[in-house]
């Protein structure tokens, strides 16, 4: 893999764990939604990825062409969570209250989001290092063709 390809590589990576990061923000400023749109409480949302060039189409045709191996990542979906429950708390007064007074919440636990944007914002700075690294590289490599 060249310069250009580590960088488009990294850069994948980047805006990966930008989503990642956005959707965990949405998932935490909907923690008590008890209504959205369907009608239900807030269902949290995860997002999935896969490796750069797996499943799309020729894409081994073109690495194998172009003589660079598919890198990076791809977005592959934003999904709900369905294995998780949703929590009932009780609230009779709550005007989502059902007859025995409980409330469905949404199935976003805080612990679990925090958890995924520490790591998130971990691999963001890992491929932001990694960035950095190719840029010094490639001005090492300028500095020694200039001699």
């Amino acid at each position: 893999m060249g310069l250009i390809g580590a960088i488009a590589s990294t850069a994948s990576g980047l805006q990966a764990q930008r989503v990642r990061m956005d959707v965990v923000s949405a998932n935490v400023a909907n923690i008590d939604t008890t209504r959205d749109a369907s009608g239900g409480p807030y269902q949290r949302k995860i997002v999935r990825f896969t490796a750069a060039g797996q499943g799309a189409p020729f894409a081994h045709l073109v690495s194998r062409l172009s003589g660079q191996p598919a890198g990076g990542v791809v977005l592959t979906q934003v999904a709900t969570d369905q294995a998780t429950p949703n929590r009932l708390v009780y609230d009779p007064s709550h005007i989502d209250a059902d007859a025995d007074g409980y409330v469905e919440l949404s199935n976003v636990n805080l612990v679990t989001e925090m958890t995924d944007l520490a790591s998130a914002n971990r691999s963001y700075q890992a491929n932001v290092t990694v960035l950095n690294a190719m840029k010094q590289m490639a001005l090492r490599a300028l500095d020694i063709a200039s001699r």
